[in-house]
Order: structure tokens, then sequence, then C-alpha cells
């Protein structure tokens, strides 16, 4: 299980393809550099880190290169070929050619290079201190935006996967007719449920028994949502908004469903709604209502609801007060999250120290969710689903 982690993704170059799949990894990254705080070592350190192979190598190597380690070093190091070290050499010479445009757009060359290399819009803006939504703007408006390709399956008729390539014009043409996206799960990784997957699968099944072309997103090629013969449509895509959105502006569909891939497509649903999109179904309201801890604890004090005892925390002063306040066991986890993912119990204060100094990032934007930890105690789960009017209940 140690080894589960995996996406796919497409592109003209490798860099394209390299940087396309770094963004798709769901790990709070959006490009390689000023990961965890590699930036913060001396390239002896990174040096040191390179020895041992991890999920963190890539991102060790693109600091080293940053601080001038050499390409036949970082080889003899990790035996990687000179080629792709090479490649990912240039691409940090782009990033820093890149930053001496901070909070302003670059030069249309160069951000057209930059699309082309791979780098995504999020990851540009966090490099120039621009909002996403303007580098978006400003590439749209010198004509720097994806064009699609498909790649046929062996052996089978009219079915193809489509990925997208700021390198080469668009080849290919829209569905037609009533059409729907669904949004998949993303990465392979532990955590992500198959439950996840199944929902998506079958609402493809649903919506082409209803005579909708389902038009599938997704990256994760361990799936049964990106088989070929799944959805009419499949585009083998990160999950973020500028993917999306680029499908979503081709495709025109009549709306887009998020709620069946997990934390993924939930976690990008109103910025994508922000955007235009028609998100069917449950609102991105309600979706808010559901994720954020501390609207929901409110609901559930304004119902009569009992819950254990519990807190919201921004740093972490104010963990330690409402730690005291309510007494350890704890389980701490971050807010916008239904699931599991992130959540730890917390035994005494040296653990919720080391759990927000370390295994999270909080901020006002993201707090953290403490509650009591209810030892001994017995779970009973019941799902329901509506359409508005009607509710079905199972225990």
């Amino acid at each position: 299980m140690r080894s589960v982690g995996e996406v796919m993704s497409i592109g003209k170059t490798y860099k394209e393809a390299f940087q396309k799949a770094i963004r798709s990894l769901e790990n709070g990254r959006y490009g390689l550099g000023f990961a965890k705080d590699f930036n913060r070592r001396t390239l002896d350190e990174l040096m040191g880190m390179l020895a041992e192979p991890s999920s963190e190598r890539q991102f060790i190597m693109y600091e080293a290169l940053r601080k001038g380690a050499k390409i036949q070093a970082l080889h003899e190091r990790t035996h990687i070929k000179h080629w792709f070290i090479a490649q990912m050499k240039e691409l940090v010479e782009l990033e820093q050619k890149l930053l001496k445009h901070k909070k302003s757009l670059p030069p249309a060359p160069l951000l057209e290079q930059a699309k082309k290399d791979g780098f995504s819009d999020l990851y540009l803006s966090q490099l120039l201190g621009v909002p996403e939504a303007d580098i978006r703007n400003g590439r749209s408006s010198i004509c720097v935006v994806e064009g699609w390709h498909a790649v046929p399956v062996s052996g089978v008729e009219n079915a193809a996967y489509y990925y997208s390539s700021y390198n080469a014009p668009d080849s290919t043409q829209a569905a037609t007719g009533r059409k729907v996206m669904v949004l998949g799960g993303g990465p392979n990784r532990i955590g992500q449920g198959i439950e996840f997957d199944y929902c998506c699968v079958h609402a493809a099944f649903a919506l082409r028994d209803e005579g909708f072309t389902s038009i599938m997103v997704n990256c994760n090629p361990e799936t049964v949502s990106t088989d070929y013969d799944t959805s009419n449509k499949l585009y083998f895509e990160p999950l973020t908004v500028e993917d999306v959105l680029a499908i979503y502006q081709k495709e025109q569909p009549e709306g887009v469903i998020v709620q069946f891939g997990g934390q993924t497509p939930l976690n990008i649903a109103a910025e994508l709604a922000a955007a235009g999109v028609k998100i069917l179904g449950t609102s991105t309201e309600t979706i808010d209502l559901a994720e954020d801890r501390d609207r929901f604890r409110q609901i559930m004090r304004d119902l009569g609801i009992p819950q254990p005892a519990s807190g919201m925390a921004i740093n972490l002063k104010e963990a330690l007060a409402i730690a005291e306040g309510i007494g350890y066991p704890l389980i701490v986890r971050p807010s916008y999250v239904l699931g599991g993912r992130g959540m730890e119990v917390v035994h005494d204060e040296e653990m919720l120290r080391e759990y927000v100094e370390a295994a999270v990032e909080i901020s006002p934007t993201r707090p953290i969710l403490i509650e009591k930890f209810l030892e001994n105690a017995i779970e009973a789960e019941a799902d329901a689903i509506a359409d508005g009017t009607d509710a079905f209940v199972r225990p």
C-alpha cells in the first residue's frame, strides 16, 4: 500500500505533461517550486536528501537546480538520465525569468512560453502575486489557450481519450446534442474511496440512458470512470479550475456534476460556479454548509441536535486554548473536508503542537476543527438522497 499514488497526464512535450502531472496530484502544489521548506535548505542539505528515492524527489531536485546544482551531480546522485534533468533545469530558468515580473503579467512571449512549458495559471498566480483570473484573462486576450487532441484507443472504432496542449491548435469537435459533464475523483492515492468512482460511473451510465452525452473528466488511470466505454467522451485532464473550465467552455454542457467525485471536485465547485459554470444538483452554498465545520456546528446547535464539544482554530494559540477548554483526547481535522482525510486523534498538547505546526497548514481561510474524541462510542450511519421534494433515507 505504500506505493499507492498515481496520476496520468498527456501533453505534446515532456515539460507540459510533467507539469500537468504535478498539478494533478492534489497535494496542494501546482508547480515544482516552493514545496515544503525545501527552498530554505542549503544545496548540501538538498543533495543529501536526494540520496534516498522518495515521492518528494522531483521537488527537491528542482530546488537543488535553483541553488546551482549541476546536471551531472544530480545524475550521479539519482541515476535519472541527463535529458530529464536538463528539461527540469530549463523550467527553473524560465521560472527565474517569470519572477522578475512580480505583481504584473509577464510580457506576452514569456507568458506564452510558460503555458507551453506547462506552468499552470494557479502556479503563475502564486509566483507573480496576481489573481488567477487575471492570468487566465491575460493569456486568453493574446490567444494563448488550450487545443484539444485525441488519443485513439487501439482496436476500438470511434473511441478516444482527449487531452489538452498549449503547443498545438485545437483539432477536435465538441460533442453535439444535450450533454452533461461529470468530474471524477482525481488521482489514485490512499484515502480516495472507490465509492466515488462507482458513483461517477453510474452517473455516466444514467446520463446515457436518459439520452444525454456524458463527458467524464479525470486523471486517474486505475479507475472504471477512465475506461473508454464508460462515458461518451473522456477528458484525461487534471481536476483544477483551469482545466475543467477550459473543457466546459469548449463543450458548453447543460451543467456539471461535482458531487460524486469526493473531495477533489468539491474543492473547486465554488470557483467554477463563480466563473459561470452551472453546477447541477446540490448547490455550492449547500456544499459549503456541509463542509464548513463551523457553519455546520451552528446549524446543529440551532436545531438542538447534540454533538461533541468543539471549536475552530486558525493558529496554534487558538488550538491550545480550545483544547484546554475541551480536554484530551481530541479529534483534529481540516474544516473543509467531508471524509477522514487529514484527521488525527490527539492525546496531549505535544501531539497537538506537532499536528498544527507540521501536519497541516492553517489560516483564516483554512481553519481546523477541534472536537472531543468520544471513547468507546458506537457509530451508526444513514444515507439520504432528496430531489427537493421527496427524501429517501437508508439506515
